[in-house]
């Protein structure tokens, strides 16, 4: 469980979700982004409730497509599948290429595509090793990190220049005159922020083929990831906002939380900061390098792509124990996707997670219609309050999104373009090779 957890901890990796993520967050809300980080809180904590018991029921390395396919049909499963390989394609070269971005404190004008195309390449190296390795190497990344979100969390506690009633009781954003109240308006939209930030809890299934005990302990760190992420993500945004002395410069800045230990502590701390951060990435897209074998294992051993690439996929390194081949296919499309600009690859990833998010939420409430996870150990409380608080929030974002022309928009369509091609390769091919099943490892 330890090593699962590990896994899952450095995929939400919560020190580049707080220095990349959250600012994005204090321009949207200003000190609004507390009760942003609340609401979130409260629909991931939803979420996860989901997850713990699909993943219970069926804690096989394809995760969401898998519990889908056994619960909405195979159709709804590979359209899941298919928003999946976007996802999980994309993430790599996308967070490699900001890693030149946050060095760029410490050592400015470094190019970014060779860095990404190093860190890609060569976290597909390490997560061909044994899973254990990988367990060890992305805990000791990810204590790096937690150093560095404790940094921010001392400074800012440690001289408290405002209270946290005051910013839940009195949310006010910076404008060009100094301040104004929050608008609901930007607290959602924040909001919005905060669940992308929040996110990455659910990959715990993609390990849980090698976990001991999985049906029992799987939903348990599932719930621990997120509880943990909360912890790391919420209390350096609120020490941020109670500890700097000058709100609207904290509120206003790329790197607010680089200023505020920079402030505090120091340009030197605040390097070795920013160093702990681009730790945070790497960790991340070794964690996810390796979850993401697994999925493209678990579709391969599903007869998804045909030969010889489900026999690729599938093929186990017989000292080592990982997917090697298919994790080193992951890590050479990675580092192709570097070389495409970071925009189309932001848009090409889309909303996936809108459609990850509902796809899951509608398998709980089928399950639980039909039966079919009846097997499960966990049972989420207070059914079916979790599923509709998810869709609840998922229609805002989508509608919040569909008003966004420069970004929302788009990536909506692509989202959409991405159903609709994983539907159609599912009616034109698998559906012409036979029935398509997914297939527990049991079987």
């Amino acid at each position: 469980m330890w090593g699962v957890l590990f896994l899952t901890l450095s995929v939400t990796t919560p020190a580049s979700s707080v220095f990349v993520i959250v600012p994005g967050m204090f321009a949207e809300a200003g000190t609004g982004a507390v009760w942003a980080m609340a609401i979130a809180a409260v629909v991931c904590v939803a979420t996860a409730f989901i997850y713990a018991e699909l993943s219970s029921a069926w804690p096989v390395a394809g995760g969401e497509y898998v519990a889908v396919a056994h619960t909405l049909g195979p159709a709804a499963g590979f359209a899941m599948l298919g928003v999946n390989v976007f996802n999980n394609l994309l993430f790599p070269p996308v967070a490699g290429l900001g890693v030149a971005a946050v060095l760029s404190a410490v050592a400015p004008g470094l190019p970014a595509v060779p860095i990404a195309v190093a860190v890609v390449a060569g976290s597909a190296l390490i997560a061909v090793l044994d899973i254990r390795v990988n367990a060890w190497v992305t805990g000791a990344f990810l204590f790096t990190e937690v150093v560095a979100l404790a940094v921010v969390a001392w400074l800012g506690f440690a001289e408290p220049v405002r209270g946290a009633a005051e910013l839940l009781l009195a949310p006010v954003e910076a404008t060009a005159q100094g301040f104004a109240p929050a608008s609901a308006a930007g607290i959602g939209l924040a909001t919005t922020i905060a669940v992308f930030a929040l996110n990455g809890y659910g990959a715990a299934v993609y390990f849980a083929e090698e976990m001991l005990d999985a049906p029992r302990l799987i939903a348990r760190t599932v719930l621990a990831a997120l509880a943990l992420t909360l912890l790391l993500e919420g209390l350096p945004l609120l020490a941020a906002l109670v500890g700097t002395p000058d709100l609207r410069a904290l509120l206003t800045a790329e790197d607010p939380f680089g200023m505020l230990v920079a402030l505090r502590a120091g340009d030197a701390v605040a390097g070795w900061v920013a160093v702990g951060v681009v730790v945070a990435i790497v960790n991340s897209v070794i964690a996810w390098t390796v979850a993401c074998a697994r999925f493209f294992y678990s579709s391969g051993r599903d007869g998804c792509w045909g030969r010889p690439v489900d026999r690729w996929l599938t093929a186990v390194h017989p000292r080592l124990g990982s997917p090697w081949i298919g994790t080193l296919m992951v890590g050479a499309v990675g580092v192709a996707c570097c070389l495409l600009p970071l925009r189309l690859l932001l848009v090409l990833s889309g909303t996936g997670l809108l459609v990850i998010y509902a796809g899951i939420a509608l398998a709980a409430v089928a399950g639980r219609g039909s039966e079919r996870s009846a097997h499960a150990p966990y049972r989420m409380p207070l059914y079916p309050l979790a599923p509709a608080v998810t869709l609840a929030a998922l229609a805002y974002v989508a509608w919040v999104g569909w008003w966004d022309l420069e970004e929302g928009r788009p990536a909506l369509i692509a989202t959409g373009a991405q159903v609709m091609l994983a539907l159609g390769y599912y009616r034109l091919v698998l559906r012409r090779r036979g029935e398509w099943t997914v297939r527990a490892p049991s079987e």
